[in-house]
This record gives C-alpha cells, sequence and structure tokens, in this order.
C-alpha cells in the first residue's frame, strides 16, 4: 500500500496545474479530499457544475449554522474531483463532518485574523527565504512554475511545524483526516491520494500516532445533523473565510495564470486593452506591445521568473491606462477580481422555492449576474409586470437580488432596478423554504407572519400594504389589512397616523394603476385622514422646535398623499367628527376635508410660526387664500420676535422660492423686514434664514437674488426722478446765462 499526500495551497493554480499532473502519474485507484464527508454523495455531479461553485452546508431551522466549501476552475481539489470522475476513481471527503463544525459555537471560533497569524506558513518560509512579501515568494516559486515537487513541501512545511501544538479545532480535524486514511487503507486501497492544504501534510504522514489517541481526541464531539448541496458562487467571494480557510483577492487573475496555454503576461495584457476599448478608451497594439515589455522588465530588474500581477498592474497603468486610477481601478474591477458567477446543474440537491426561482428566471428571461445590472420596466407590459412582481416578492424573502432605485421616466409605469446576485442569496431561500414551495406562496406567508408578529408599528403594517401590492398578493392582504384596521382603531397618536397614511395612499394607488385588487381598502385610507383631521387641532398645541419640524413634514406628507386621492365623496365609515368650520351639506371629498381642517387652524394665534407658515404657504398654492400678503405682513409686524418671524418664513417658503420671484408684494415684505432688522437681531435669526435659502434650487437662489437687485436699482432710479415742473424755472435761468434760448 502506497499513500501520496499532496500539500496545496487553497485556490493556487500552480497547485492546481501540480495536483493534476501527480495524479495522472501516480494513477491511484482512490483520492480523500479536505471537506466535509457529507458531501460524498454530491461528487458525481461536478462534471455538470460550472465554477465558481461552492459546497453548502446547514442546519434547516438554524439561519446562523452554514457553512461554505468554495473550488474555483484552479482550485487543486476541484481538479482532483474532476480527475476522479473521469476516471472512476472513488472520491471521498476527510476533513471534520460538517455534523461537528456546525454544532460548534462560532463564538468559540479565533477571529480570522487570529487564524491567519497562527496557520501562516508561507510567511514564515518567505521570511527564511529572505523576501519580505509572502504572496509573491509563493507565486514565483509554486504559481508562476506548478513543477515543486511535492515532497520539497511536505519537508518545509514539516521544518515550520516544528514544535508547534495545534488548538483543540485544528487537532479534532487532523485526527479525523488520519481516521479516514486508516479505514480507507482497512478497506483494501491500495493506491491512495489525499489532497489537502499544506499545512497539514506533517499530519498526515508516517508514522501516525496511535488510532486510540485519535479516538479519544473525537469522542463525545456535538453533533447537529446538517443538509448539504451545491449553490453557485462568484470569483468576487472567493477571498471569504469559509470552509478550510482564508481565499484569495485575484482569482481573476489566478484563473488566467491556470487557463493560459502559453505566454499569460500577453494575454494577460491583451485582455485589459480590450476591457478598455470597450469603455471607448483608445488602446492601440502598440500599447499592448510596450506593456509586455515593460511587465517583463521590471519581472527582471525584480528577479522573478515570471512577471506577476504587480508587474502587469504598474505596466497596464503606465502604458494602457497612462496614468488614469480610474481605468486602473476599471481592470481590477473586470479582470483581477472578475465577474464570474458559477452555475449548478437541474440535478443539484434544491428545496422547491429554489427550483421555482430557477423556473420562473428562466421563464421571464432574468439570468442572474454577479456584476450590476440595470433593468427598466414598463408596467403595461405583462413581461415587465411579472419581473416587477418576482423582484417584489423576494424582496419580501429577504432575497435583495434587485434594488428599486427611481425611474427615469414620467408615470407610475415605470420601476427602474438594479440587479446582482450574491451567493448568500441562496442560502436565504433555504431558510424560508418552510413558508412555501412557490416564491408567490412564501413571499404571502412571510406577509402574514409579519403583519402578526409584534411589535409591529402602524407606518410598518401601511408599508407591508404597499409592499404587498406591489408584489401582487392578493391573498396576504385580507390579514395584513385586518392586522392594519385593529392597529389604526388602537393608535390615538395622530403622527403615527400622519406618518403611515402616504404608504396607504400610495398602497391604494398602486391597486388602481397595477391591476391589484385591495378591497377594503379606500375605507381605511378615509378613515385614517377623518382621524387626522380630527386629531390635528389638538397635535399643533404647544410645539417646540423640533416638534414642530417634525410635525412639518407630516403635514407635508399628508398633503402630498392627499392629492392622489378621487376627491369624490367616499363611502360611509362611520360617523365622524366634524374637523374644520362649516362645509355645504352633504359629505366632502378628502381633499376638501383637508383643505378645510388647514383653513381652520392657519387662523389660530397659537401656532408655531413653523407650522402656520406652511400652512399659508399650502392654502395659498391651493387657491384657497386671497389675503397672504397681509398674513406675511402681520408675521413679519414688530409685535413678533424675529425668531418667530423667520421660522414663520421658513414654513412658508419651505415649499420653494419661486413664490418670491412672481409675487413683488411678498419680496418686498421679506426684503423690507430684513432691511429692518438691527444688527442683534440679524445675527439670531440668520442660521433659519441660511437654512430656508439654502433650500432652493440654485436657479431659485439665483432669480430671487436678480430680483431683489433689479428692485434697489429701481428704487435708486426714483430717488434721483426729477419734477420738471419744477425744474423749469431753474432749467430757464441756466440758459439765459449760459446766452442760450430756451427750446
Amino acid at each position: 500500500m502506497s499513500v501520496s499526500v499532496l500539500g496545496v495551497r487553497h485556490h493556487g493554480p500552480g497547485s492546481a496545474r501540480a495536483v493534476r499532473d501527480e495524479l495522472q502519474r501516480l494513477r491511484p485507484d482512490v483520492i480523500l479530499i479536505e471537506g466535509p464527508p457529507e458531501a460524498d454523495a454530491l461528487v458525481e455531479l461536478a462534471p455538470e457544475l460550472e465554477p465558481p461553485v461552492a459546497l453548502l452546508a446547514h442546519v434547516p431551522g438554524r439561519p446562523s449554522g452554514a457553512a461554505y466549501w468554495p473550488f474555483a476552475t484552479f482550485s487543486p481539489e476541484w481538479q482532483a474531483i474532476l480527475y476522479a470522475t473521469a476516471h472512476g476513481i472513488p472520491v471521498r471527503f476527510c476533513d471534520l463532518p460538517a455534523a461537528h463544525t456546525l454544532a460548534e459555537d462560532p463564538a468559540d471560533d479565533p477571529p480570522a485574523e487570529a487564524a491567519e497569524l497562527r496557520v501562516d506558513p508561507i510567511g514564515a518560509l518567505a521570511r527564511a527565504a529572505g523576501h519580505d512579501d509572502p504572496e509573491r515568494w509563493w507565486e514565483d516559486v509554486v504559481e508562476h512554475r506548478g513543477d515543486t515537487p511535492f515532497e520539497v513541501i511536505a519537508e518545509a512545511m514539516a521544518a515550520v511545524r516544528e514544535g508547534y501544538q495545534p488548538d483543540e479545532r485544528e487537532t479534532r480535524r487532523e485526527a479525523y483526516m488520519r481516521r479516514t486514511l486508516r479505514a480507507t487503507a482497512k478497506a483494501g486501497f491500495e493506491r491512495i491520494a489525499v489532497v489537502c492544504g499544506a499545512w497539514h501534510v506533517p499530519a498526515l504522514v508516517e508514522p501516525l500516532p496511535p488510532a486510540k489517541a485519535d479516538d479519544a481526541v473525537l469522542r463525545g464531539l456535538p453533533k447537529v445533523k446538517p443538509e448539504l448541496t451545491w449553490v453557485p458562487w462568484t470569483h468576487g467571494r472567493l477571498a471569504w473565510w469559509s470552509g478550510y480557510g482564508a481565499g484569495v483577492g485575484s482569482p481573476g487573475w489566478y484563473d488566467h495564470l491556470f487557463g493560459a496555454p502559453d505566454r499569460p503576461v500577453e494575454r494577460w495584457l491583451a485582455r485589459a486593452a480590450a476591457v478598455l476599448r470597450d469603455e471607448g478608451l483608445a488602446v492601440s497594439p502598440a500599447h499592448v506591445i510596450e506593456s509586455v515589455r515593460l511587465a517583463q522588465g521590471l519581472a527582471t530588474l525584480r528577479g522573478r521568473p515570471l512577471a506577476g500581477l504587480g508587474e502587469v498592474t504598474e505596466a497596464a497603468r503606465a502604458v494602457l491606462c497612462e496614468g488614469d486610477d480610474l481605468a486602473v481601478e476599471l481592470i481590477q474591477r473586470r479582470l483581477v477580481v472578475g465577474d464570474r458567477l458559477g452555475h449548478v446543474s437541474d440535478r443539484t440537491p434544491m428545496v422547491p422555492l429554489q427550483r421555482d426561482l430557477r423556473d420562473r428566471q428562466r421563464r421571464l428571461r432574468l439570468r442572474p449576474e454577479a456584476l450590476d445590472r440595470e433593468l427598466n420596466l414598463d408596467l403595461r407590459k405583462p413581461l415587465d409586470l411579472d419581473r416587477s412582481h418576482l423582484l417584489h416578492r423576494l424582496r419580501l424573502l429577504g432575497v435583495a437580488w434587485g434594488t428599486p432605485g427611481e425611474s427615469r421616466g414620467k408615470g407610475t409605469f415605470k420601476e427602474t432596478w438594479t440587479l446582482r446576485w450574491r451567493p448568500e442569496y441562496d442560502l436565504a431561500l433555504i431558510e424560508c423554504a418552510a413558508l412555501g414551495v412557490t416564491v408567490a406562496g412564501a413571499a404571502a406567508q412571510r406577509a402574514r407572519d409579519l403583519a402578526a408578529g409584534e411589535p409591529a408599528t402602524l407606518a410598518d403594517l401601511t408599508a407591508l400594504v404597499e409592499r404587498c401590492l406591489l408584489a401582487e398578493l392578493p391573498e396576504a392582504l385580507p390579514a395584513v389589512l385586518a392586522a392594519l384596521s385593529a392597529k389604526a382603531a388602537l393608535d390615538a397618536d395622530v403622527g403615527h397616523l400622519m406618518a403611515a397614511l402616504p404608504a396607504m395612499v400610495r398602497a391604494h394607488r398602486y391597486g388602481d394603476v397595477r391591476g391589484t385588487p385591495a378591497e377594503g381598502l379606500a375605507v381605511i385610507v378615509h378613515s385614517m385622514l377623518d382621524r387626522v383631521c380630527v386629531g390635528l387641532p389638538v397635535a399643533v398645541t404647544g410645539l417646540d422646535d423640533d416638534a414642530a419640524a417634525a410635525l412639518l413634514g407630516h403635514v407635508d406628507g399628508v398633503h402630498a398623499a392627499v392629492a392622489l386621492l378621487d376627491d369624490s365623496p367616499a363611502e360611509p365609515a362611520g360617523p365622524a367628527e366634524p374637523a374644520g368650520p362649516a362645509e355645504p351639506a352633504g359629505p366632502a371629498g378628502p381633499r376638501r376635508r383637508w383643505l378645510a381642517t388647514l383653513h381652520g387652524l392657519s387662523d389660530r394665534p397659537d401656532l408655531h410660526g413653523l407650522i402656520e407658515g406652511r400652512l399659508t404657504r399650502v392654502l395659498l398654492d391651493a387657491g384657497e387664500l386671497a389675503d397672504a400678503g397681509d398674513r406675511m405682513s402681520r408675521a413679519m409686524s414688530r409685535g413678533h420676535a424675529p425668531a418667530r418671524a423667520a421660522a414663520w418664513v421658513e414654513g412658508f417658503l419651505s415649499g420653494g422660492g419661486l413664490l418670491l420671484v412672481h409675487d413683488q408684494r411678498l419680496l418686498s415684505l421679506v426684503d423690507g423686514w430684513l432691511t429692518g432688522l438691527g444688527g442683534d437681531q440679524f445675527v439670531e435669526v440668520l442660521p433659519l434664514l441660511r437654512r430656508t435659502f439654502g433650500g432652493f434650487a440654485v436657479p431659485e437662489r439665483r432669480a430671487v437674488g436678480e430680483r431683489v437687485r433689479s428692485a434697489g436699482r429701481r428704487a435708486e432710479a426714483d430717488e434721483t426722478d426729477l419734477d420738471e415742473r419744477r425744474a423749469a424755472g431753474a432749467e430757464r435761468t441756466v440758459l439765459a446765462i449760459l446766452g442760450r434760448a430756451h427750446g
């Protein structure tokens, strides 16, 4: 029997080539690979997968219980798996089972920084060789060569581990590896190949410690029942600490080194030039030739066998990018890290929720991608509407594949999304598997659970109604609306009602625009507005500056929401207390009720200046006031403190400054009030004024300034105008003195 232990670096292209070549030379009859043994049954699927992929181990019902073992094309373990499946050789994982690793308390694990310091054999070997950069040294002696004998690596690791005492977790892992090795030999295999991290090689070669010692270490370990599957991975996530250790920071570069048959530097810089040309930058073949020469020259000066990532990056910066760091960052993002997203086959174990999403992605032609992709939807088109429903449902499930943005088009029929798939979304789908077998069913159940959860605020419930309508979940709406109605009936805080009302109005409007029925929603909207109108007169009493500013935001939100409602009278929803001045007989629409309430409040003498000014502006814009100038004049009279007058101005102008441009009287009132302030008074109100006018758009501020300047010029001209009748006598006298007749 012969045992060959091949020590590798995880995700190392040179190690991957060396493992592939060594297995062809050894021709083993079984291969052991570092990884969770529960995944042995999944190995046969490897030829159907497109790396990067990862083994996912998770504990059902425990969201935090998950671990990943990622594999890329240039991972030595992946090449060993492909060799075994291609030659019909048994392949088994030999690391500590996920049943034990997932049962450990995460708080007991050392931080990644500590682990890196504890198991950094590459750094120790590099220092021994006189190098201060471990990564560059390893690339030179292993990754750029691919022919380093595994015996040399084993000898080097043995020297580094001399006198080293592994911690408890590492001791368990290596004990289980030895147990698996003994069991494999006992099963009758003659030529055994073990592919593991180079650090573990000294623990797996002869002489092995007694089996009883390893059994004692493994006895009584905590245990759970995990489930394992393959999931897509990305190059960007290969840098994670997970599974069997740390990843790499330049997976795209390593993938290129492994896949390039020859002339890797020339091929890499040619790809970099293509990336820049795709962005409209002028890069010629001469640029590529000069950058290759520079990279090779740098490698020679630094004594490297091949130009590494540092040399090709510097050459690209100097020649291809002409010193532009943004262009270098583009190469870094597109090539050095890369945007590759793996793919798993249909035979891969999946929960029904994952399969339903996979089917819908195909039907809706939405392929998951690792880089940001902008998607513009026209909700009048059935395909785009279905896409919108899917993305909103996934957000309810905590799968933020799409992030909504501001639509560039006008109208409520447009939506803009930014799509980016992340590997952890598969775990989120697995965790949501108990909610339903389809995305729609699971999202509806999640909405019902959120509505019944505690504590659920009124604003949370109204937002949930809106999300259900956007996701087209009519089966979830009755439970959510019932919870909302009960919460609204018990919540006496007018601020809560006002904060929740805009979302309810948007939900009501979305129900009309998107064709989503929401029976009972209009009744709740009108009932909430009635309660706001009744409670607002009490809510505006005795406010300080902060409370007035908060209420101002609620008033603006409700006013904008009421504008979206049909102003026809609502169906009666029970008796409502009158909120404003007397109205004509018959029910009034929501807009009339709201404006009547504001009109009744605007004449109260105890209002905070900010609120009074804002109500005056709202009523003026709505065509409900004819005496806005008189109200401003009273607010700025000497009977009011300058701070209150400034607050009134802030509230009045918070809707924008164009009113001052078009209404000369209002501008003159503000200008006269400001110029009449004393020095100390002006300093007192200056912060409020700066905040008020600083909120205007730049063109508005410029237009107001021009109006003030032109008004000043007219005033100066008026002061210098002459009375021609009175000046006529003086004119005749002067002409007589000059000897000229009066003309």
